[in-house]
């Protein structure tokens, strides 16, 4: 058997490192948004949620457009770096440019009361098909 000579290994093993790399990252169940989180009126707690549940401003939850009820995802405020866990239990934002309404108690942790609004990445994980 001949060796293979050194430029063509070498665009071989690229090409490797370039297929393993692509099947991997297009592959992964990490998913990020970014752009803007407000939270809710104190008007909204007590009433009921699209899911069914009573809000309360007081835990950790959230509103998002599409992402299925009981998904737990983790909010990072980009200007000071802190973060929350929260679940999804609503729809919204019905405001134009925002992706997530947090709860009170969410938006404190964060530390956006005080600007109401916050560029954030929200981060999750999809679900496995079955």
């Amino acid at each position: 058997m001949k060796p293979i000579p050194a430029p063509l290994h070498r665009n071989a093993v690229l090409l490797l490192v370039i297929l393993i790399t692509t099947v991997t990252t297009s592959c992964s169940r990490k998913i990020t948004e970014t752009g803007k989180a407000s939270y809710y009126a104190d008007s909204f707690d007590g009433k009921r949620t699209a899911s069914g549940e009573t809000f309360h401003q007081r835990e950790l939850t959230a509103a998002h457009k599409t992402l299925p009820f009981g998904t737990r995802v983790t909010v990072i405020n980009i200007a000071n770096g802190k973060s929350v866990k929260v679940r999804i239990n609503d729809r919204g934002p019905f405001a134009a440019g925002r992706i997530i309404d947090l709860s009170h108690k969410a938006a404190a942790k964060l530390g956006m009361l005080n600007t109401g609004v916050a560029n954030v990445e929200v981060k999750y994980k999809k679900k496995k098909k079955k």
